[in-house]
C-alpha cells in the first residue's frame, strides 16, 4: 500500500438564508452556481457530506473511505479506537449576512440517548467583522426553566442572553449546551465535533423560501440547555509571531494559531493524531520529505498521523489554524 501524504480537499458550499458574499470576496473561494453562500465545509466526515481529496494518487476518494483503509495511520491510534470510521472534526468557514437562529447543540450523553451520534461542541475564530458585529453566547443572568419558557413565548429571550461585540482575531469556545447565535457582518472559521445536530430555539420569525416559518426545536432544546451564567465567554489567548500559539485546548479538539513570515518546522512524532491546517490569511508551501504542496487562503491540508515532520514556508506571509485531538 502506498504511503499517506498531506491531503487537500474540495470545499462543500452551503446555501443559507442568512448567507452572503464574503466566502468569495474575502476568502477567494468560488461558490457558483450559488448566489449567496453561508457555509463552506472545508473538511467534513459527516455522512453523505464527506470531503473529497483533490491531490495525489488518492484524489477522488472520500475522507471516510480513506479512514476505512488507513485507519490509525490517518487519524492516530486513540482517535481510531474512539471514533472508528468517521472523521471526528468538521471545519467550516461561515459568512453571516444576517442573524442566525438562537440555537443550542446536545452534548455526547444526550446525543447518545437520542441516537443521533455525537454531541456538538465547537469554537469560533473570527476572521473578519464589520463595525458593531455581535454574537449571542450564554446567559447574562440566572434563569429558571419556567422563566426561560415564559420569555421565549413572549419573544423576549434575548433580554437575558449575553451579547458581545466581536473583532477579527477574537475566539470563542462554545461547549455543547451553551445557547448561542451569530449576528450579521462576520466571517469566521468554525471548528467542531462531527455532528450536524442543531436545535433552533428562536429564528426571529423568519420566513423560509417556501413561505413558511422555519422549523423550531423548542422541546428538543430544553434538555440540552446549560442555564448557568459564566463570568467570561470570550476565549483569551496570546498569539506570538512565528510560533505556535494555543487558542483552545479541549477534550474534543486543540486549536492553535500560527502567524508566520519565516519558515517553521513542525515535529509531530509524539502526537498520536492527524493535524489539520486551515490557511486563513496569505499562502504557504508545505514541505514533506522531497515533496511539497502549496496551500492558499481558505484551503485545508490534512496531515496524516503517521507523518512525523513537515516544514511550513510562508509566501511571504501566512496565518494558519492548526487543529488536532491531543
Amino acid at each position: 500500500m502506498k504511503s499517506l501524504y498531506p491531503l487537500k480537499f474540495n470545499p462543500i458550499f452551503k446555501d443559507k438564508i442568512w448567507g452572503g458574499q464574503k466566502i468569495k470576496s474575502v476568502m477567494g473561494m468560488d461558490f457558483q452556481p450559488l448566489i449567496n453562500c453561508g457555509e463552506a465545509w472545508v473538511l467534513s466526515g459527516v455522512e453523505n457530506e464527506e470531503s473529497i481529496v483533490t491531490n495525489g494518487f488518492l484524489a477522488e476518494n472520500e475522507l471516510n473511505e480513506l479512514l476505512e483503509v488507513y485507519m490509525e495511520d490517518l487519524v492516530g491510534e486513540k482517535n481510531y479506537e474512539k471514533y472508528g470510521n468517521q472523521f471526528p472534526i468538521l471545519v467550516k468557514i461561515i459568512d453571516t449576512n444576517d442573524w442566525l437562529s438562537i440555537q443550542v447543540h446536545p452534548d455526547d450523553e444526550l446525543a447518545a440517548k437520542r441516537g443521533i451520534g455525537s454531541g456538538k461542541t465547537e469554537m469560533w475564530y473570527i476572521l473578519d467583522a464589520e463595525k458593531d458585529a455581535e454574537i449571542i453566547l450564554g446567559f447574562k443572568k440566572e434563569i429558571q426553566r419556567n422563566k426561560y419558557q415564559e420569555l421565549l413565548d413572549r419573544k423576549e429571550l434575548k433580554s437575558v442572553l449575553n451579547t458581545e461585540k466581536v473583532n477579527a482575531g477574537d475566539a470563542y469556545y462554545v461547549p455543547a449546551g451553551r445557547v448561542h447565535a451569530l449576528g450579521p457582518g462576520m466571517l469566521l472559521a468554525e471548528i467542531q465535533q462531527t455532528s450536524d445536530t442543531t436545535y433552533r430555539i428562536y429564528d426571529w420569525d423568519r420566513i423560509a423560501v417556501d413561505g413558511t416559518l422555519r422549523e423550531l426545536h423548542i422541546d428538543e432544546a430544553l434538555d440540552a440547555i446549560d442555564f448557568k451564567v459564566h463570568k467570561e465567554y470570550k476565549t483569551n489567548y496570546v498569539a506570538e509571531k512565528n510560533k505556535t500559539s494555543t487558542v483552545v485546548s479541549s477534550p474534543y479538539f486543540t486549536t492553535n494559531v500560527m502567524e508566520l513570515d519565516v519558515a517553521l518546522t513542525k515535529d509531530y512524532v509524539a502526537l498520536d493524531s492527524f493535524v489539520i491546517y486551515l490557511c486563513v490569511e496569505g499562502s504557504y508551501a508545505l514541505l514533506y520529505g522531497d515533496e511539497k504542496i502549496i496551500a492558499q487562503k481558505g484551503e485545508v491540508v490534512l496531515i496524516p498521523a503517521i507523518m512525523n515532520e513537515v516544514k511550513i514556508i510562508p509566501a511571504p506571509y501566512a496565518k494558519i489554524l492548526e487543529v488536532y485531538i491531543a
